[in-house]
């Protein structure tokens, strides 16, 4: 059954978790000026501000330079200009999501400049970068990879145009082209493939985005050339392209086979984006959290063990992996994609966020005692910042699915909501998580107090609502994780089980149910190390939080009953704390997102003892 997004107009959060995050990343874009994001196209364009001669030992900002941006967008970086594509691609989404006219003034204004970048160098070149680059690249001498640090721009305007409509944007990207275009056609085929090999980021998915915009046979040729056949051919022949080899290099070039796939209905495409997943994840497995690099690389198929250190799990690979899954649950309408999203999200998108801040982990370190290595909001500008910006731009667009013209699938149990017209009307959806003590249900023995102890079942209400005979079947996941049958409440009789699912039919008026999907504590092995487990409750991973590694007493097969809950209750909310217990020492647990600056660990060996 494929499945579609709703407009991001028709769908947004509400109050929760994720929506807080949200909230902290538009006030980081908000935060960063129009001369600090284009302030490498102008030295390019050798326009505007030209006063880099800085004073360290000033005491003003402006002196010592801090009103700049450093990391990888300082003029001297190899990838300079590259976080102002993610930034445009961001901004344009929270406006389409929520309106926020101070962003799109924001926007209209960084267009202003670069448009004038664009006219000075000549009207086509638009990038920070010099042209020299690409000469240097297809001359086999050492430079970092511009088509990646291209890519984003060219991603920025295009995004800029599919989510508002912004005609400039589309104009600047076309007219960038044109110098790429040429450039291209100096290669023979043989060439280009050796040219391929270096990082080009997600080129061939903005190819396919503008054939999809615009028709023009110019990106049918883009895509041809792009089609990088040393990967994509040995994916087709089963072989492992994967191992050791730069993850975030092919993740990119296989969502462009997924585009390619949407606009041209060439099934080769379709092909490369199954077999790739089927390597990637079906046969390799995960950490704990869903992640499954190490030092920017694949670990090899289930051996994990070895690989866990400092630099493990990186961010953009985890953004890049949760958009390829819901390129295949929208394929397939299959929830397992949605399960695997569940897990990178609250473990990788959401763990990798400081929750004060907003800043990124570029890693999530996963060896004993380790903590997060957060960014800061001018100094670094890693890749990982760009993929930040993005992905808690995006979170509403992962809950709802639409099938048929009165067919809507929930496939997160977040709090949000939607609105959808259906040939017999429009239809309200709402999700509500059910996680404060003013939740009274058929579970809720304490009285009007709510429960006496932490529910061990995560909770959501869904509330439908249309004019009467307006109808919608409504599909909920069932996670993976859940024990037991799912508990329901409310309008019992609208609701039954199917396919690893819940049916929530809708007739018309008011529709209104509790769902209760039971947890547990789970110990969950490190693949090629299965004395070694990592502690999960429905979604969350939950952190030790010691400065190394600890061996934990006791029987594997009991190991979730190592934790008991801890200062479970504050004020109107069920805390999620953990503690051990039989324990030489206590161990205090808690979510892994909501760690910050204190030292963790996931993994703990567990030996017989008393």
């Amino acid at each position: 059954m494929p499945l579609t997004h709703p407009a991001p107009h028709e769908s947004r959060l509400e109050r929760g978790v994720l929506d807080a995050r949200r909230r902290l990343n538009r006030d980081y874009l908000l935060s960063l000026s129009d001369e600090g994001l284009l302030q490498n196209f102008r030295i390019e364009a050798g326009i505007g501000d030209q006063g880099w001669h800085l004073h360290p030992s000033e005491e003003s900002r402006e002196a010592r330079g801090l009103d700049r941006h450093w990391g990888w967008e300082t003029p001297g970086s190899q990838l300079r200009g590259h976080f102002l594509g993610h930034w445009l691609s961001a901004a344009a989404r929270e406006v389409a999501v929520t309106g926020d006219a101070l962003l799109r003034a924001r926007l209209d204004s960084v267009l202003d400049g670069l448009e004038q970048c664009q006219e000075e160098n000549g009207g086509g070149w638009i990038w920070a970068i010099p042209r020299g680059y690409l000469d240097r690249l297809a001359t086999g001498r050492p430079i970092w990879a511009p088509q990646y640090a291209m890519h984003k721009l060219l991603m920025g305007l295009v995004d800029l145009h599919l989510d508002l409509g912004d005609e400039r944007a589309l104009l600047l990207a076309r007219a960038a082209t044109t110098p790429l275009l040429e450039w291209v056609r100096g290669f023979d085929d043989a060439a280009f493939q050796e040219i391929l090999e270096v990082e080009t980021g997600g080129m061939l998915e903005v190819w396919a985005d503008l054939l999809a915009i615009t028709g023009d046979p110019v990106y049918t040729e883009l895509l041809g050339r792009y089609d990088r056949r040393s990967l994509f051919d040995g994916l087709l022949e089963g072989r492992d392209m994967l191992t050791n080899k730069h993850a975030n290099t092919t993740i990119p070039e296989v969502l462009g086979a997924a585009r390619a796939y949407e606009v041209t209905g060439d099934e080769r495409w379709r092909r490369i984006v199954e077999a790739y997943w089927e390597q990637a994840v079906t046969r390799r497995g995960t950490f704990c959290t869903g992640g499954q690099t190490s030092g920017e690389i694949w670990t090899p198929p289930f051996a994990f063990a070895a690989r866990r250190g400092e630099k493990t799990q990186e961010h953009c690979t985890v953004y890049n992996m949760i958009r390829l899954a819901d390129v295949l649950l929208r394929w397939t309408g299959e929830l397992a994609y949605a399960d695997y999203i569940e897990r990178n999200l609250w473990n990788g998108l959401l763990a990798q966020q400081n929750p004060r801040t907003g800043m990124v982990a570029y890693f999530l370190p996963l060896e004993g005692g380790a903590r997060k290595d957060w960014g800061s909001p001018t100094e670094d500008f890693w890749c990982c910042h760009g993929t930040l910006v993005q992905a808690h731009t995006r979170h509403s667009g992962l809950v709802f699915y639409r099938g048929g013209d009165a067919e809507l699938t929930i496939a997160q149990h977040v709090d949000a909501s939607v609105r959808m017209a259906t040939a017999a009307g429009e239809a309200a959806v709402r999700v509500e998580v059910l996680d404060n003590a003013g939740y009274v249900g058929p579970d809720a023995n304490a009285g009007e107090a709510g429960d006496a102890h932490r529910p061990s079942a995560s909770r959501i209400r869904i509330e439908v609502e249309s004019a009467e005979g307006v109808a919608l079947q409504v599909r909920i996941r069932v996670p993976e994780w859940t024990v037991g049958e799912p508990g329901v409440a409310g309008d019992t009789a609208r609701v039954e089980r199917l396919d690893g699912a819940l049916l929530l039919a809708h007739p018309g008026g008011r529709t209104g149910v509790d769902l209760a999907f039971g947890t547990e504590i789970r110990a969950v092995p490190i693949p090629d190390e299965p004395g070694t487990v990592a502690f999960v409750e429905g979604p969350v991973v939950l952190a030790g939080l010691v400065d190394r590694e600890v061996s934990l007493r006791g029987r594997l097969e009991d190991a979730p009953a190592l934790l008991a809950p801890d200062n479970e209750r504050q004020w109107t909310q069920w805390l999620r704390g953990y503690r051990t217990v039989g324990q030489p020492s206590s161990i205090r647990f808690r979510p892994l997102h909501e760690v910050v600056d204190e030292p963790f660990s996931l993994y703990f060996p567990v030996s017989a003892g008393s």
